[in-house]
């Protein structure tokens, strides 16, 4: 399974088509700050599975704060991170995450790309999809492994 992880799109709706153009994942998270535009990715190709949280752009959203979910036997835990203070240290969002029995963390806020390990959990920050950073970050699971690639446009 080929997922595609974005953040901080900010209005560059065409950034994400071309990663997605790019890329052709089997699923696209998008990590918030403008979950807006992904309503233009699901209006151009619905059949992939979609799945937002809401950023402190975000600010008349309905959407989701937290995501957790499971794709290939995995536990995903997904935030945009300002409600955990990623800025300053992302030591909360980790414990969330481990709290939440976690395999793969992911969230963004900082515009800047990460990547780390602990004992058990895969934390991934794409960075910023939007204008003039466009990062993303890229993760295949197979065979109960999760392989990551932080990638630019």
């Amino acid at each position: 399974m080929k997922i595609l992880v974005m953040s901080d799109s900010h209005g560059s709706v065409s950034n994400m088509l071309l990663a997605l153009r790019r890329e052709s994942p089997d699923v696209i998270l998008h990590l918030g700050d403008n979950e807006k535009d992904c309503t233009e990715i699901i209006h151009q190709e619905p059949d992939i599975m979609l799945r937002a949280v809401r950023g402190n752009s975000d600010f008349f959203s309905n959407g989701l704060d937290i995501d957790e979910f499971v794709l290939e036997e995995k536990r995903f835990f997904m935030s945009h991170g300002h409600l955990h203070g990623v800025k300053l240290n992302k030591a909360r969002i980790i414990e969330a995450a481990i709290n939440r029995n976690a395999d793969v963390l992911l969230f963004g806020h900082t515009h800047m790309p990460y990547y780390s390990t602990n004992d058990k959990l895969i934390i991934i920050n794409p960075g910023s999809i939007g204008e003039g950073r466009a990062n993303y970050a890229i993760l295949e699971i197979e065979n109960g492994v999760v392989k990551h690639e932080l990638k630019k446009l």
